[in-house]
């Protein structure tokens, strides 16, 4: 016999239970409790867990399986760079320049769209570097140096030939905004190293915002806290973070706490609600960062030695420079995701002066890129932390006017370093003028699966529940790139 709920007056009252019925019913209950154990295994049960605004949502979280990289530094070069001109070495562009397309290439509609076009030759000699031999331009001498660590990437693919949207799926892997970005899905599926800096940095050109924005880095509809924090160099990196004047830290401890008990007042037992929750963790890790950001972006006691392999030095590298620097302190000491934008609204887009414009951009990053490299290395960091280089897209091999590059999203190239990547290889062709990628195919899906998975995350598995449906960043596809890894 047992005292089972019963409703009526009496509120209880006493019903017999046979032991076969106890057993069946508890036999259930460790059912579920198996399902779940299963569920959670298999990151299922992320998405509440995530959602749960009275959780950390920045707790270091175990990867699916063992990582090569710990943390990633994107460097994002805003615009399209021209990878006929800085990666992908074409003969066959510098025999055909001043001629127009031959017919074997493209399509009928490409054949007419630039039919008036002539082919552009390279503007720079390429020549091979380093003991693998990799053919890179001398618009990149420095970065050239570090060839052996670098896995080029020379057959990537995206989907739209216009920046914002372009911007968006090499950042979200959906040409449309409103979706969450790499970096928040990176700090989503592993949280963070440091408690007292966020978990994902942007750090964009102060000359200007990229093409598209804020939604390139954004958290989409995953909960607030997960979108990007943007970082300026300078006295105050982060807007608003200061102390007010007159205000002591147990003052201002204070009115954290009170702001933040009315808060979670308005949070029942298990509620979901994502903006509030990330409005709790903001003032919390705010609070923290006033005492922590003055140091990571202090690079006053960095040596001269460092300052001059980064360029700080030199008027055109010193500003990009700086932030490739704050890039290896923030990874230095636990930031999960770090993202740096070369090149102002207009950026590597070089529709005229292709001379210019690359000549430009290449000489205020180069340097200080291949420093980053050379700087991460030397402290052993390199092996943990990813690194990538590539923007939105590439440029036409033929001309535009007469001596520019219009955008080419059918071929072009990236790279990536250290973290777990097998360094000194080119992976993948376009055609024989570099028009569209050919063999082994990377589309912008399967650079993000390669992304996940060195760090230690399997695009398949890492998902997000929004709207009754399992979103991914790789959607429905993606391939992870076998060849890259080590």
């Amino acid at each position: 016999m047992s005292t089972d709920y019963c409703p009526g007056p009496g509120g209880f009252a006493a019903s017999p239970v046979s032991r076969r019925s106890f057993l069946a019913h508890a036999g259930g209950g460790c059912g579920m409790l198996a399902l779940s154990a299963l569920l959670n295994r298999d990151g299922l049960l992320a998405a509440s867990a995530a959602l749960n605004a009275n959780a950390n949502p920045f707790a270091p979280k175990p990867p699916h399986f063992p990582a090569k990289a710990q943390r990633v530094i994107f460097l994002f070069m805003s615009g399209g760079p021209s990878h006929v001109d800085l990666l992908d070495p074409k003969p066959e562009l510098i025999r055909l320049a001043g001629q127009p397309i031959p017919e074997s290439f493209g399509t009928f509609k490409t054949r007419r769209a630039v039919a008036k076009n002539k082919l552009l030759a390279p503007l720079r000699e390429f020549r091979p570097r380093g003991q693998s031999g990799i053919e890179i331009s001398d618009f990149l001498p420095h970065i050239a140096s570090c060839a052996d660590d670098l896995c080029v990437i020379r057959s990537c693919r995206a989907d739209s030939v216009t920046h914002p949207e372009s911007v968006y799926q090499m950042n979200t892997g959906s040409i449309l905004m409103g979706r969450p970005s790499l970096g928040a899905w990176a700090t989503y599926g592993l949280g963070s190293e440091n408690q007292n800096m966020p978990a994902f940095v942007v750090m964009p050109d102060p000359a200007g915002w990229v093409k598209g924005g804020a939604p390139a880095w954004s958290n989409g509809y995953m909960p607030a806290a997960f979108q990007g924090t943007i970082l300026r160099g300078g006295e105050s990196p982060i807007l608003n973070l200061n102390t007010p004047k007159g205000v002591s830290a147990q003052q201002q401890r204070a009115t954290v706490d009170f702001i933040n008990q009315l808060n979670r007042g308005q949070l029942a037992p298990g509620d979901e609600d994502s903006e509030l929750g990330a409005r709790i963790a903001a003032y919390e890790l705010a609070f923290r960062m006033q005492s922590h950001a003055p140091e990571v972006v202090d690079v006053s006691k960095e040596t001269t030695a460092t300052r001059i392999l980064y360029g700080l030095d030199e008027p055109r590298t010193a500003e990009f420079g700086l932030r490739c620097l704050l890039a290896r302190r923030m990874v230095e000491r636990g930031v999960r995701f770090v993202q740096l934008y070369c090149g102002d609204t207009n950026g590597w887009d070089g529709h005229s002066d292709m001379e210019g414009n690359h000549s430009k951009l290449c000489g205020a990053s180069d340097l200080p890129v291949a420093g980053l490299l050379k700087d991460l290395k030397s402290r052993g960091l390199l092996d943990s932390t990813l690194v990538i280089w590539g923007g939105e897209f590439g440029r036409m091999p033929m001309s535009e006017g007469s001596n520019g590059r219009d955008h080419n999203p059918h071929g072009f190239s990236m790279w990536l370093a250290g973290g777990g990547v097998k360094g000194g290889q080119a992976i993948g062709t376009t055609d024989a003028v570099g028009l569209r990628a050919e063999g082994e195919v990377a589309h912008v899906h399967d650079i993000h699966a390669t992304i996940l998975h060195l760090l230690g995350l399997d695009h398949t598995r890492l998902t997000y529940r929004h709207n009754g449906r399992n979103e991914r960043l790789t959607d429905v596809a993606g391939n992870v790139i076998t060849k890259a890894i080590a």
